[in-house]
């Protein structure tokens, strides 16, 4: 297991040529989408290896895709996995793995705050499935090792976590895991593969929402999981028969999505830096989340395991939801939507977005105060984002 490597350059050049030239045909310069649901055979021999796995190919879209496989390409490398497998979505890519390796009677530790749809997974449809879950506070890494001792087929972690971006010791938890044998799960969503490497320190999947900063435009949903050829072959074969299939059109915007996805989270991290340290002085915020913060709780753990701290950042108002009410619709370069990620500023309360699957009385039980504004820094100018932060936030004081 490794610590935190310096930002490595190869994998701004990676983002753009990684996993396309094999895909590339008739000379053209970008992946094609292909739309056809199944490929055809004249040698039914041929047609039977490649069905059976001895030979390379596609038979039928729920299966794989030319256009999605050079989409899982690129994550594979970004990741540096021996495999990565897609899906329709991020919640897909979650639920599946869980799913492809949970049995009855089995038990998996993982933390309060995850983003809501996995919470409920957690809370609802795994107990029901006679699934023993322990939920541990995040960051709380002696009760965590103390639970995953005790006994643990899964730890599944979420780092930075979604809303409130607190951090959980890869190094430290991946040991605890190993030592009753383990797997670990890691969504790195928030940290992107430019940020934040899991298989680095000794994870056994990583998974991504990559509706969110890997396609960055809002206009394509997906999921991915990489880890090693074993593993992610197991997922595989859960996916194809369960069904959840990227759809190749959406592997193409994503494609493309990924094409500036340094440049993007190059600003996006400098201007979620500046905006944090101009929110933390003002009046009328109660408090900042954000793990470049040095009194943030694991800001020595993220300096460790993070080359940047991301783009997506959470605030709570002293003015409570009212304020919240307020302050939103002042915002001019934002949209109040259920998204992150994306090249636009998007904004929204954990109640309508991370966590909406979730009554008050369970926010609040995750430490989720209805007060919080979930922000994901989009590539505007930091400087117009700052004045319109400043502008609606004086709103709240003027309309009280």
């Amino acid at each position: 297991m490794t610590e935190k490597q310096p930002f490595d350059p190869t994998k701004a050049t990676e983002t753009v040529w990684a996993g396309e030239k094999p895909y590339r045909v008739h000379g053209a310069s970008q992946v094609p989408v292909v739309h056809s649901v199944a490929f055809t055979y004249e040698d039914l021999d041929h047609w039977y290896d490649v069905a059976t796995g001895k030979a390379e190919g596609h038979i039928y879209g729920r299966n794989t895709n030319p256009t999605v496989e050079s989409f899982e390409e690129k994550m594979r490398i970004l990741e540096g996995a021996e495999a990565a497998t897609s899906f329709s979505t991020g919640m897909a890519a979650i639920s599946n793995s869980l799913h492809t390796f949970l049995r009855p009677g089995q038990r998996v530790v993982s933390t309060k705050d995850t983003y809501g749809g996995t919470n409920k997974i957690f809370s609802e449809f795994l107990p029901q499935l006679n699934i023993d879950v322990q939920l541990c506070e995040t960051g709380n890494h002696e009760d965590m090792e103390a639970e995953v001792k005790k006994g643990c087929d899964i730890l599944y972690l979420e780092t930075p976590t979604n809303p409130t971006v607190k951090i959980t010791d890869l190094n430290r938890m991946v040991k605890a895991a190993s030592d009753v044998g383990a797997l670990v799960f890691v969504d790195n969503t928030f940290a992107t593969p430019l940020n934040q490497n899991p298989l680095d320190f000794g994870a056994d999947l990583v998974i991504h929402s990559a509706t969110k900063f890997l396609g960055g435009h809002a206009d394509a949903l997906g999921g991915v999981v990489c880890g090693s050829k074993e593993l992610v072959e197991k997922i595989y074969h859960y996916r194809e028969i369960n069904g959840a299939t990227m759809d190749p059109m959406s592997a193409y915007f994503l494609l493309r999505g990924m094409k500036t996805l340094d440049l993007r989270n190059e600003r996006q991290c400098a201007s979620a830096k500046e905006l944090v340290e101009f929110l933390v002085d003002h009046p009328a915020v109660d408090q900042v989340f954000y793990p470049s913060l040095e009194d943030h709780p694991n800001h020595e753990i993220a300096k460790k395991q993070m080359r940047r701290y991301g783009g997506m950042f959470s605030f709570s108002l002293k003015s409570g939801i009212e304020g919240v009410k307020a302050f939103m619709p002042q915002l001019e370069f934002a949209n109040r939507a259920a998204n992150l990620g994306a090249v636009e500023t998007t904004v929204g309360p954990a109640r309508t977005t991370s966590h909406v699957e979730n009554t008050p009385e369970e926010r609040a039980a995750l430490g989720i105060p209805e007060s919080l504004v979930r922000y994901s820094v989009g590539i505007e100018n930091v400087e117009d984002l700052k004045r319109d932060l400043e502008q609606a936030l004086a709103y709240i004081d003027s309309s009280n």
